[in-house]
């Protein structure tokens, strides 16, 4: 038997607040900088503090996420910043309840959900096709978005063809 297998990288595009809190944390450290030069030199050490914290804030907001689809196992990768990687989920599709395009009818029912805890590994961009895992975890019902490319999809289906609709 031979096995299936697929990957594919997918880049979350940049919202207002990503922008937001990129920009706002330069103009911060720019405005603490200028005050501790001019002012008060004491705001320096305020300056120094917040460039530590963009340091580990700003690569979060430049995010990729990296599927790997391996005998009916979905691996998936965040890579911030196009320098660190970090295993985000890792799912056995195979026990899936149902897996379905986002906007697919086949989802109402979970959608209604209102205690159903949601994990968005997808671009963000509602004219791309993303679709929507029903998994367990941990006895709560959660969804998983994410979007794989055509080949993951169909290898996908074929892994657990009575759960997973293309429509």
């Amino acid at each position: 038997m031979s096995d299936l297998y697929s990957e594919c990288l997918v880049k979350k595009e940049t919202t207002s607040k990503d922008a937001a809190v990129k920009y706002g944390l330069i103009a911060l450290i720019v405005l603490f900088a200028a005050a501790g030069l001019f002012l008060l030199p004491i705001l320096l050490i305020g300056a120094v503090a917040l460039g530590v914290a963009a340091y580990f804030i700003i690569p979060g907001t430049d995010l990729e996420y990296e599927y790997l689809f391996v005998n009916g196992e979905l691996d998936i990768d965040k890579i911030m910043a196009k320098s660190k990687r970090k295993k985000a989920k890792t799912v056995d599709l195979s026990e899936a309840d149902i897996i379905a395009p986002l906007n697919s009818h086949r989802l109402d029912y979970y959608n209604g959900n209102s205690q159903l805890k949601v994990y968005d590994y997808s671009s963000g961009n509602p004219d791309h096709k993303r679709f929507a895992a029903i998994i367990r975890e941990e006895g709560q019902t959660c969804k998983l978005i994410f979007e794989p490319d055509e080949t993951m999809a169909n290898a996908i289906k074929k892994s657990s063809p009575g759960k997973v609709f293309l429509d």
